[in-house]
């Protein structure tokens, strides 16, 4: 679970100064404007990082050109094998770059027997559903909305045992999967699921192969939560969330062993840590 950091300083100067503020709770900081830059996180692999920047902007992480939002808005996130640097550039009217240093993770390997033997080896049928699905799953995230709700914050959207974490490797049956890149907390079948942040439902399947009942609802500029193996998928693609709503009930189905949720948390095509953006589990 998330640990009290300290403040992340580069061991490099740049033209202007970036200074990366460090999420505490939910959200409970103060930030501090740089000569140019405005960010929220820390720098460490699975980590998502936003803030502002000078109005009419452009932002680039290593060379890829980053959405800026109408009020300077801008999010970033670090896949689970982030190289030990990454180099932000800002051009415009307050242009400036800067190194970033990544934090390393650890990440333990997690046996998993008796799951459905189906889903560790699917068969031909199977692999096709499963392309299908995959697709699916790709286009939702791809059609995300312009908005910045993710600039307020998230919450866990239910409570209990955390039973798996992000980026452990997981071996099914004995044999190995992919590593795993969401949280999980178990609960009861039938537990509701609430909405971490406000957004819009992309996503609303009520039985995938490997996900079972799956929900995506978008944050904004490609940040996205996801919610598998729901018993019951209760709200629609196009609907507009809230924080707190109730959009679907915990289950055990797709390639699961009981009930528990299993949230995770994209930017684009990087999958991010949702535990480190809310507390400590109560």
């Amino acid at each position: 679970m998330p640990q009290t950091r300290t403040p992340y300083k580069s061991s490099k100067r740049a033209p202007c100064t970036l200074t990366v503020l460090i999420l505490l709770g939910l959200f409970s900081h103060s930030a501090f404007a740089s000569a140019c830059v405005e960010l929220s996180g820390e720098p460490r692999q699975g980590a998502l990082l936003w803030g502002k920047v000078a109005s009419g902007s452009e932002v680039r992480l290593d060379d890829q050109l980053l959405q800026v939002g109408a009020g300077g808005e801008v999010v970033f996130g670090f896949g689970r094998d982030q190289a030990a640097t990454a180099e932000l550039v800002v051009s415009g009217p307050a242009a400036c770059q800067q190194t970033l240093q990544v934090a390393a993770r650890e990440y333990n390997i997690q046996r998993v027997e008796g799951v459905p033997q189906r889903t560790v080896t699917p068969d031909p049928e199977h692999l096709e559903r499963i392309r299908r699905e995959g697709q699916l799953v790709r286009d939702a995230r791809s059609k995300s909305h312009a908005g910045t709700d993710f600039m307020a914050g998230f919450q866990w959207p239910v409570q209990g045992p955390i039973s798996g974490v992000y980026g452990s490797q997981r071996v099914y049956n004995g044999t190995p999967g992919r590593p795993h890149y969401g949280v999980d907390v178990a609960v009861p079948k039938g537990t509701p699921v609430s909405v971490p942040a406000a957004g819009i439902v992309v996503l609303a399947e009520p039985d995938l192969f490997y996900s079972g009942g799956t929900l995506i609802i978008d944050h904004g500029s490609q940040v996205t939560s996801t919610f598998l193996h729901m018993s019951k998928v209760l709200a629609r693609v196009g609907q507009s969330v809230e924080p707190g709503d109730i959009v679907g009930e915990v289950g055990a189905t797709g390639r699961a062993t009981g009930p528990h949720l299993d949230w995770r948390m994209n930017w684009r095509g990087r999958r991010v840590d949702p535990q480190l953006l809310v507390p400590p589990m109560p």
